[in-house]
């Protein structure tokens, strides 16, 4: 190829006339993405904060919950007490309706003996 000396000739560039809508259109979204990320910020922020309550709350369930088990084991030795005290309250019971221990009350506290028993006493 044979150069004649001449450059060769440039495209011309096409200048491109913005009319407001489509300025108003640009804005727009510009303005529409800052809320966007607005939005994921805020989302994110109330995610965070719902975490840490549920941490809050997570921590004081869990300290109750072994409050309620120690008091549960508590109960449950108190509850054996009781069942013991009541067990000793029935054989008590029980032995307070036989003849021997009326007999033995009897002898103790009224002081009565059969007939032809012959009481013999310490002296103190």
């Amino acid at each position: 190829m044979k150069s004649s000396g001449r450059r060769p000739r440039r495209a011309a560039k096409r200048r491109t006339y913005r009319t407001r809508t489509q300025d108003r259109n640009k804005v727009l979204l510009t303005q529409t993405s800052r809320n966007d990320h607005l939005s994921m910020f805020l989302a994110g922020l109330v995610v965070v904060i719902l975490m840490i309550a549920v941490s809050v709350n997570a921590m004081s369930l869990n300290r109750r919950l072994g409050e309620n088990r120690r008091r549960a084991v508590q109960l449950k030795k108190e509850i054996q007490t009781e069942e013991q005290r009541a067990a000793d309250i029935e054989e008590y019971r029980r032995y307070t309706s036989t003849d021997a221990y009326i007999e033995e009350i009897a002898r103790e506290k009224l002081g009565l003996i059969y007939e032809g028993e012959t009481v013999f006493k310490e002296d103190k």
